[in-house]
């Protein structure tokens, strides 16, 4: 099953150019390193290939 974080991964793209670092915080196995690993790397890798 595969939760879908769209609003959390705008949120982070509307601010990956404004210089500061970005940290993801939650509880303890909300699947923090599984959005990291997958929806974000999936997103840049989109974007790099579009260049």
């Amino acid at each position: 099953m595969e939760i879908q974080r769209d609003a959390y991964l705008q949120q982070l793209v509307l601010r990956k150019d404004n210089g500061m670092i970005k940290v993801i915080t939650g509880i303890r196995r909300c699947g923090k390193s599984l959005s990291l690993s997958s929806d974000i790397a999936t997103y840049f890798l989109c974007t790099l290939s579009n260049i």
